[in-house]
C-alpha cells in the first residue's frame, strides 16, 4: 500500500497530464505605450493589397445561389398563400353549414341510448332515442359535427351538409353496403365444444 494512486495509475500505463506551456513573462505595460508614435496617425500599419478579383465561376455560383434562394422564398410565400386561402374557404364553408343546419337538428333531450361511432380517428358518441337508433342504423338519419357538438339530422339534410362541407359528416350509414366479413369466422378461430374454463 505504499504506492500512491498516482504511482499505481502510471504503472498501469496512464501518462502524466500534459502541463500547459509556460508563457514568458511580459513586462508591465506603461500608460504611454498605448499611444501610437507620432508618424502613424493611430492606425496600425497593414500592407494594402487590392482584393483578389472574383473569377467567373464564383460569380456564376453566387448567381445560382441567389436564384435558388429567391425560388425557395417564392415557393414558401405561395405555400403560405394557399394555406391561408384553404383556411378562409374552410371558415366560410363552416359558417355556411352552421347557417344551413340552424333548427334542423333532431337531437332529443330525453335520449336514453348511446350510439358510438368513429370520427377523426377517435371513438365518439351521440345520445339518441330508441326510434332514432333504429333509423340511424338503417341509414335514414346521420350525424354531423358542428362546433364540437354532434347533431343528428335526416338523410336529405346530411346529403346537403356533405355537399357544403364534407369533413363535417361524422356518421353516414349506407344501408346498401355489403356487410363486413368477420375476421373470426374462419374455423381456426372457433371455440371447441369441449373447452373447460
Amino acid at each position: 500500500m505504499s504506492n500512491s494512486l498516482r504511482d499505481q495509475l502510471l504503472g498501469l500505463g496512464f501518462k502524466d497530464a500534459p502541463k500547459p506551456a509556460a508563457r514568458p513573462k511580459q513586462e508591465p505595460r506603461r500608460q504611454d505605450a498605448r499611444k501610437p508614435p507620432p508618424g502613424q496617425g493611430g492606425k496600425p500599419a497593414r500592407p494594402s493589397r487590392p482584393p483578389a478579383p472574383r473569377t467567373r465561376e464564383d460569380i456564376d455560383l453566387a448567381k445560382a445561389y441567389a436564384i435558388r434562394a429567391q425560388k425557395e422564398k417564392d415557393e414558401r410565400i405561395a405555400a403560405e398563400r394557399r394555406k391561408q386561402e384553404e383556411a378562409r374557404q374552410r371558415r366560410e364553408a363552416k359558417a355556411k353549414l352552421e347557417a344551413f343546419l340552424q333548427g334542423k337538428a333532431l337531437n332529443a333531450a330525453d335520449a336514453e341510448h348511446v350510439r358510438h361511432f368513429e370520427y377523426g380517428g377517435k371513438i365518439k358518441r351521440v345520445h339518441v332515442t330508441a326510434g332514432q337508433l333504429k333509423a340511424l342504423n338503417a341509414g335514414q338519419l346521420g350525424v354531423v359535427q358542428l362546433n364540437g357538438r354532434y347533431l343528428l339530422v335526416d338523410a336529405a339534410t346530411l346529403a346537403e351538409a356533405e355537399a357544403i362541407f364534407a369533413p363535417a359528416v361524422a356518421l353516414k350509414v349506407d344501408p346498401n353496403a355489403p356487410a363486413e366479413e368477420d375476421p373470426y369466422s374462419d374455423p381456426k378461430y372457433q371455440v371447441p365444444d369441449d373447452l373447460m374454463w
